[in-house]
């Protein structure tokens, strides 16, 4: 089986819900991060055998976003573009669909990742279709009935994960001070630039003042952030539960895109790749305990690869609720000084099908300032299912 390589990785800035990318749709924002990792690589988009873009909010945004993005970010019309929607995993398995295809010889070079808009996903009304001979209709919301729900699951992602926390007897206390603690790293680390290489600015044009900025900084991490100042907070799913908004992944706007090649295709090129792929996962856990999807697939990139969690040098565990992180730690036992250690989706937020290439490339951008080789980068996903990956800096 072949090697796969990742040449190059990118994302915008996150932002927030009613914040400044509010005027992007999703495609938009795709079509700038394949625009700037294609520049980054110095590749031109000729190279490349297929696009594979995540895209999980769809409502509205027109046919095959993935497709969108691609022309738009400038990909040649003879390359084709396929869009995945698995969630929060999209872009993820975007990489692993393209991985898979490099690794059986059908392609050399395939750009992936994903693109998710919070805030421009529509109310939908029900039945309109074929009108209403009498009565009230309800407008649905589309970031509830095509996300934030789950059928399998029988309720909202906070009231699912809150049955983790009576499983694993997590304490309010305990999800708070994770809370603090992701916030102050995510500061800390947009403070320090941490993040500065791996985002490309978004240009933005202001109607008042005729002026346009460069949106290029995280804007969701808060500043003190207090244990005392969280408890004041009342739960949101449950009226006795223990997950506020606070102790949630926030709602984000971003993209993330990443340039995967075969070694072939890299020598040929003349290229010097960033890490290789060296494990992939994808499994299914009971949708009533989606949260725990990270704990599976973590385990099977160990029995892939042959290593043990001691041997990784970084890890991403996407934080789609405080509980959720530490009902997945119950069960793996992460050292917490590798686990997100620029903070996680409470604090930066959760861009959707954006968020798993968001933290790889996070990831990789970690790994190679602290001169670390090994990374994990996983998500849980709601419907019940698990994704992952290994990573090894170089080539």
């Amino acid at each position: 089986m072949r090697k796969v390589f990742i040449v190059d990785g990118v994302r915008t800035a996150g932002g927030s819900y009613g914040g400044s990318l509010k005027g992007k749709k999703s495609p938009e924002l795709g079509a700038i991060v394949i625009r700037e990792v294609l520049k980054r690589a110095s590749v031109s988009g000729e190279i490349l055998d297929e696009v594979i873009f995540g895209s999980a909010w769809q409502a509205g945004v027109g046919p095959n976003p993935a497709r969108l993005s691609s022309v738009t970010g400038e990909v040649p019309h003879s390359v084709p573009a396929i869009s995945v929607n698995v969630r929060c995993g999209s872009s993820l398995k975007a990489l692993i669909m393209g991985a898979h295809a490099i690794m059986s010889g059908e392609e050399e070079a395939v750009l992936v990742g994903g693109t998710e808009s919070a805030n421009n996903v529509p109310y939908l009304l029900d039945k309109a279709r074929w009108g209403y001979r009498m009565g009230a209709s309800t407008l649905l919301d589309s970031l509830h009935q095509d996300g934030f729900n789950c059928p399998l699951g029988e309720g909202l992602m906070g009231e699912i994960t809150e049955r983790l926390v009576e499983k694993y007897c997590i304490s309010r206390e305990e999800q708070d001070e994770y809370a603090c603690e992701t916030h102050r790293r995510a500061v800390g680390a947009v403070k320090g630039g941490a993040f500065k290489e791996e985002i490309v600015g978004v240009e933005l044009f202001d109607r008042k003042t005729k002026e346009t900025r460069v949106f290029d900084t995280d804007e969701i991490p808060r500043e003190g952030i207090t244990v005392e100042k969280l408890a004041k907070l009342k739960p949101i799913f449950k009226k006795d539960g223990t997950i506020t908004a606070a102790s949630s992944s926030a709602l984000c706007d971003a993209a993330s895109a990443l340039i995967i090649m075969s070694e072939d295709k890299i020598k040929e090129l003349g290229l010097t790749p960033m890490a290789e792929i060296v494990a992939m996962s994808f499994v299914g856990v009971d949708p009533k305990e989606f949260g725990l999807g990270p704990v599976p697939a973590v385990r099977q990139l160990l029995k892939k690869s042959g290593l043990k969690l001691e041997d990784i040098d970084l890890v991403e565990l996407n934080e789609a609720f405080a509980a959720q992180v530490i009902a997945c730690d119950r069960e793996l036992r992460i050292d917490r000084d590798k686990l997100n250690v620029n903070g996680g989706a409470i604090a930066l937020g959760h861009p959707i099908a954006a968020t798993g290439g968001k933290i790889l490339v996070t990831l990789l951008h970690a790994l190679k300032a602290q001169g670390k080789e090994l990374g994990l980068c996983t998500l849980c996903i709601g419907g019940g299912n698990g994704v992952g990956v290994i990573v090894k800096m170089g080539g």
